[in-house]
């Protein structure tokens, strides 16, 4: 297909495009993936209308979230060794068959217990398709071609969570959160449709299946129990750690033992077994390795943001589910254009450098946003997180990208399933952490705010005196009701002290990570995998 220097041991033997253009493959396997990233943002802004609808209350109604990311995390690792013992093509398309129905089944919900089964059939389903996705892209397009590949598959997973606040919030405003879910319908079986038309199982992979089947399905169950205990227990103390007090619940302290006694034992029983669920070796490659850690920090800043900013504008400013979705909005745009430049780019430039500029742009974005204030507008909103946004396509190409080379064509499944893994993974540890620090910073600054509100305090005298004058112009004298509007703004001030500390936070977070970037030895953008260092 290539004759360039950089595509040397590269072949077309495992492509899915056949004899089709394989830039069609992109846009058909996209389809799928917008539909699966999109859920993991979308329903978080209709859990209180779900709440208010089945009848349950908020913190009930948060297990809607944590079911599909516990059967997410589940089922990433073992995608992989699905894809190879089912077939990939097989699989994928079971994957989305499962997250349709499952989509379906909660839309029409009736209470809330169906709605939680019914979600975590949906994250079995999806759990794999990302990794099939870019195990296909892998070995469809030669090295020369990937960075422009991941760049397209790009937009798709770093534009659907920013986008599914909006349409999250427009659905639930306008509808019904029923339709947040039922929308994944008739998208899954266009999916299907096409995969089933347009993507072709190679040959070299059939055979590779078939030797596997061959030789006997030797499954790794006691592997599957450690992942499905350690990531499993994992997410749920971590999306649940915050609202029972972490440490203080016995519930949290045993899922947080026995998950990682779990982890413990997962590696040493993936290192010596024959068919392991989850190939430990590829940590052995220094590349593959940090390109993890990276991969970590990029989900901490990544989901963490992507759901605590609009909160930010709900909760302390008093925006709208659709107008706070509209604010990551222009981040979105931003990612849409730089992706392509970024595409180009990582064939022709180290892509050290191009990860190092995407931290260093969240750095700067955090600062940023590190000085904002309760008097911010709508305008300051979307220029932080454009801001953010024009960094990302820095951090998940070039990663993505250099992670692949030098791997076996048959580990690229493997590889998939573990940057997904540490990806989700490093999302949920970023949103538990930033709720952790938003909670217990707007307790400390409302304890330092409420200190100074003593008549002894003259800016406070004055406060109340001005406040009463002017709601006695409006009819309401109680003086009672001006310490009420103190206490308001009391509040909205210990929360947007909590954010800016938060932005902070995070801003060592992206500066602590630089170092690692350069701790990767050079992938030379015009040499072939077999030639790149790692």
């Amino acid at each position: 297909m290539s004759t360039r220097p950089q595509d040397i041991g590269w072949t077309p033997a495992r492509s899915v495009a056949g004899d089709r253009n394989p830039w069609s493959i992109v846009a058909v396997i996209s389809i799928a993936t917008f539909m699966v990233v999109l859920d993991t943002s979308i329903a978080n802004v209709s859990l209180a209308n779900i709440a208010g609808n089945l009848a349950v209350s908020y913190d009930e109604s948060t297990w809607v979230l944590t079911s599909y990311l516990v059967a997410n995390a589940v089922i990433l690792p073992a995608s992989g060794w699905l894809a190879d013992v089912l077939g990939r093509k097989r699989y994928y398309m079971l994957s989305v068959a499962l997250f349709t129905t499952s989509s379906l089944v909660c839309g029409l919900s009736p209470n809330l217990g169906v709605l939680v089964v019914a979600r975590v059939f949906q994250g079995l389903g999806g759990g794999g398709l990302q990794t099939v996705e870019q195990s296909m892209l892998a070995d469809t397009f030669p090295p020369s071609q990937r960075g422009m590949a991941f760049a397209a598959y790009g937009i798709v997973v770093v534009v659907a969570p920013i986008l599914g606040p909006t349409l999250g919030g427009w659905i639930t405003d306008n509808f019904s959160w029923h339709w947040v879910f039922l929308i994944n319908v008739p998208v899954g079986i266009a999916s299907l449709s096409l995969v089933s038309a347009l993507v072709v199982e190679p040959k070299a992979l059939r055979e590779h299946t078939a030797a596997l089947r061959a030789g006997g399905v030797r499954i790794d169950y006691v592997g599957f129990a450690f992942v499905a205990l350690a990531l499993g227990f994992m997410e749920v103390t971590l999306d649940r750690g915050q609202e029972a007090d972490w440490f203080a619940s016995p519930m949290i302290t045993w899922l947080a033992i026995i998950g990682g006694l779990a982890f413990l034992a997962l590696i040493p029983w993936e290192l010596i077994h024959e068919n392991p669920i989850i190939n430990v070796h590829l940590f052995r490659r220094r590349n593959f390795a940090i390109a993890e850690m990276l991969f970590l920090a990029l989900g901490v800043v990544l989901f963490g943001t992507t759901q605590f900013i609009p909160q930010l504008l709900q909760v302390v400013l008093g925006y709208t589910a659709e107008n706070a979705g509209l604010a990551l909005t222009a981040g979105g745009v931003a990612t849409i254009l730089v992706m392509p430049l970024v595409g180009i780019l990582s064939s022709r430039i180290d892509a050290r450098y191009l990860v190092a500029f995407g931290f260093a742009a969240q750095a700067l974005a955090f600062w940023v946003m590190g000085h904002l204030s309760t008097q911010m507008s709508f305008f300051d909103a979307a220029f932080v997180r454009m801001l953010q946004s024009v960094g990302l396509p820095f951090l998940f190409i070039p990663l993505t990208t250099v992670a692949y080379v030098g791997l076996r064509p048959q580990e690229n499944n493997q590889a998939s399933g573990l940057m997904n893994v540490v990806r989700n993974l490093g999302g949920t540890i970023g949103i538990s952490f930033v709720q952790t620090l938003l909670t217990r910073g707007a307790q400390r600054y409302q304890s330092l705010l409420a200190y100074q509100l003593n008549p002894t305090n003259a800016n406070y005298s004055q406060a109340v005196q001005h406040i009463t004058q002017s709601l006695s112009g409006q009819g309401a004298g109680a003086s009672g009701e001006s310490l009420g509007v103190i206490y308001q703004n009391l509040q909205q001030q210990a929360q947007m002290l909590s954010y800016i500390e938060v932005f902070h936070v995070l801003l060592w977070v992206t500066v602590a990570s630089l170092p690692l970037v350069f701790l990767m030895r050079r992938a030379r953008p015009h040499h072939g995998s077999s030639e790149a260092a790692l």
